[in-house]
C-alpha cells in the first residue's frame, strides 16, 4: 500500500515500530474516527465505533439492539450473519427474499406486509453479497420511509459501498435517516482484511449507548497498529478506491465475456460488489458440484445453498485477472465434463 500511495515505508514502518503497544482508544483512534467521517454527510467522530471488521460490527449492533421475542425483518440472500445472529439470540426473524426478477432488490410492498410495531430492526446489504444488486438512493429511501412509519431500526451492511461498476454509488443508510445503523470494514473496498478492522456509525445516541455498553464485554479496543494502517489508507482512499474498482471493473468485464461463451450458465449482471451469482442447468446440488470442482479441478466457489437457492454457485472476481482468468478456465472444464455426463 506504501508504494501505492506514495509513502516512504521505512518511514511508515518506523512509526509502528515507534508506537507504544497499550490498549488502543476504547472507542477507536480520533485520528481514524476522523477520516472514516469524511465517507459520510454531516458524521461526527463520536458516532462511530471501531470493531473488528463489520463482522464485529455486525455482531455488536445485533447483540446490543436485539433480545428474545423481538422481531427483527432481514433481506435474504445474504451475509449469514445478519439473519443467524437474530435468530440466536432468540429473536422472530422474518425474511424478505430478493428476487432475481426483481433484480435482487427488496419489494417494498412485500416489506409493508412483514413490518409491525413490534418490528425492533430492518437489516440490509447494501450492494447485496451473494448477488451484486445494488439499491438506489430512491430504493433506499422507500425503505426508509417503511422504517419512520413503524419507528424502526435499520442497520445496514455497506462493506462494497464505493465499489461499483459504474460512476457514484448509493448514499449511506444514516445519511438518510437518523435511525440508520452503518457497518463496514477495510476488507473489501480497501482490500486490507488482513488489519481486520471495521465500524459502526449511526446517529442514534441510543443505539451508540447501547454499543459502547456492550462493546466493553466483548472487544475493550481493537490494535493500535491496524488503526494507523487503516488511517493511512483512508489518507490515500481516492488512490486506493480508483485501484480498487479498476480491478473489479476489469474483471466483471473478464466474468461477463466467459458467462456469454458458457451454454449451461447463467446471471443477472452485478452493479457493485465484488461476487456474483451464476446459475447452472445441471440437476445436481450445489453442494456436489462445489465439492466435485474443488476435488477435481482445484477451484473453489461457494455452493448456492449457502444462500437457499439451489442451482447456483457464489463466484468471486476480486483479485489478479489472471488468476480469474484461471478459474473459469477450470469452472468451463467442469461444465464440460457434466454435460458429457448427461449425455
Amino acid at each position: 500500500m506504501c508504494e501505492l500511495v506514495g509513502v516512504d515505508v521505512n518511514d511508515f514502518a518506523k512509526q509502528l515500530v515507534d508506537r507504544r503497544l497499550t490498549y488502543g482508544a476504547i472507542e477507536g483512534a480520533v485520528e481514524l474516527k476522523e477520516a472514516i467521517t469524511r465517507l459520510y454527510q454531516n458524521l461526527t467522530p463520536d458516532e462511530i465505533v471501531t470493531e473488528h471488521g463489520a463482522i464485529g460490527a455486525n455482531n455488536l449492533v445485533l447483540n446490543a439492539l436485539v433480545e428474545p421475542g423481538d422481531e427483527v425483518i432481514a433481506v435474504t440472500p445474504t451475509y449469514q450473519q445478519l439473519q443467524s445472529i437474530p435468530e440466536a439470540i432468540g429473536a422472530t426473524v422474518k425474511l424478505l427474499p430478493l428476487k432475481r426478477e426483481n433484480g435482487y432488490l427488496p419489494d417494498a410492498e412485500q416489506l409493508r406486509g412483514l413490518v409491525s410495531d413490534k418490528t425492533k430492526l430492518i437489516v440490509l446489504n447494501n450492494p447485496d453479497n451473494p448477488t451484486g444488486a445494488l439499491m438506489s438512493q430512491a430504493g433506499l429511501q422507500t425503505i426508509v420511509d417503511i422504517a419512520k412509519s413503524v419507528d424502526t431500526y435499520v442497520l445496514c451492511d455497506e462493506v462494497y459501498r464505493h465499489l461499483t461498476q459504474e460512476d457514484g454509488y448509493s448514499p449511506s443508510i444514516i445519511d438518510l435517516y437518523d435511525k440508520g445503523i452503518s457497518t463496514s470494514s477495510f476488507s473489501k473496498v480497501f482490500s486490507l482484511a488482513g488489519i481486520r478492522l471495521g465500524w459502526l456509525a449511526t446517529h442514534d445516541q441510543a443505539v451508540m449507548k447501547a454499543c459502547l455498553s456492550y462493546r466493553d464485554y466483548e472487544t475493550i479496543s481493537c490494535g493500535q497498529l491496524d488503526e494507523m494502517v487503516g488511517t493511512l489508507a483512508l489518507k490515500y482512499q481516492a488512490v486506493l478506491l480508483e485501484r480498487n474498482r479498476g480491478i473489479v471493473r476489469e474483471n466483471l468485464k473478464v466474468l461477463e465475456e466467459w458467462v456469454h461463451q458458457q451454454p449451461h450458465i447463467t446471471w443477472l449482471k452485478p452493479k457493485a460488489g465484488t461476487t456474483a451469482l451464476l446459475y447452472y442447468d445441471f440437476d445436481l446440488p450445489s453442494t456436489i458440484f462445489c465439492d466435485r470442482l474443488m476435488k477435481e479441478f482445484e477451484t473453489l466457489l461457494v455452493p448456492g445453498n449457502c444462500f437457499d437457492i439451489e442451482n447456483s454457485l457464489r463466484i468471486g472476481y476480486a483479485f489478479e485477472t489472471a488468476h480469474l482468468r484461471d478459474g473459469m478456465n477450470q469452472l468451463g472444464k467442469s461444465l464440460a465434463k457434466l454435460e458429457q455426463e448427461a449425455r
